[in-house]
């Protein structure tokens, strides 16, 4: 899609997902709109992996990521992702991701894969309490594109901020791990967990991981669950967990943001 076409139309999510292979370790995300806010934290992320997973044997799939955001980019330029290959073991696969837009580092990542492994296979945490997500009334996950949202429970005077809403993408995915665990990175930087206290107020993200602890289709119901943690030193601190339908604990995360008073 060209920069023209996409203001004609709304990008899909697919449309996110296609990169383009510049080099054997250079990817383009080609796919602009424009938008009035800077570039979506979920949307730089879920490219990054993917850009890495390119990259990996596709008998290995990722099992965590941990994503640092240092400048502010832009939806209406493309997005270029360098990979770095630090490491294929027989088991696990490390890569680092840059992402560069006008010759300036916007985002990093790192990223491990993993050759699935027969094991013990137990949850500590069940799937938190809440209604099914057909008895609830839908509606589009703002900024986001092909993904619909229903919320479970929001912090009280807090209603932009769910804490735990089930979400899943509107358009069938390809039947691809590496892609429905972009898609699930996508979706998990949309929303944060602490509402305005003592006068700070949620700010962008800093940084973000994600540990895949079992398969998971993002194009069939997810719950996610966000908790406040701490709140110190202009930031704050809150863990998610993601379950499917079924009660699969299918993965965890957790973010940090910018928490500080509004300038006059």
């Amino acid at each position: 899609m060209t920069a023209t076409e996409s203001r004609r139309t709304q990008p899909t999510l697919r449309d996110l997902l296609e990169l383009e292979r510049i080099d054997r370790d250079l990817f383009r995300a080609c796919t602009v709109f424009e938008e009035d806010y800077a570039l979506f934290g979920g949307q730089v992320a879920a490219q990054a992996l993917l850009a890495a997973g390119r990259t990996v044997p596709d008998d290995r799939a990722p099992h965590s990521l941990h994503g640092y955001y240092l400048r502010g980019g832009h939806a209406s330029r493309p997005t270029v992702f360098q990979v770095h290959r630090d490491r294929d073991g027989r088991s696990f696969t490390a890569r680092r991701v840059v992402a560069i837009q006008d010759g300036e580092v916007i985002f990093n990542m790192a990223a491990s894969f993993a050759v699935p492994q027969d094991g013990p296979d137990t949850s500590v945490d069940p799937l938190p309490e809440a209604p099914d997500p057909d008895t609830l009334s839908g509606a589009p996950v703002p900024r986001v594109f092909g993904f619909e949202g229903r919320t479970v429970r929001a912090h009280p005077g807090a209603r932009s901020y769910p804490v735990r809403y089930w979400t899943r993408c509107t358009e069938p995915l390809p039947e691809d791990p590496l892609v429905h665990a972009s898609a699930l990175t996508y979706i998990s930087d949309m929303f944060g967990a602490f509402p305005p206290v003592d006068g700070g107020v949620p700010g962008p993200s800093l940084d973000h991981a994600i540990w895949f602890h079992r398969p998971v289709r993002a194009d069939e119901w997810m719950l996610i669950d966000l908790v406040p943690r701490s709140a110190a030193g202009g930031r704050n601190w809150y863990t998610g967990t993601l379950h499917d339908r079924t009660g699969r604990h299918v993965a965890s995360l957790t973010q940090e943001c910018l928490f500080r008073a509004p300038r006059s």
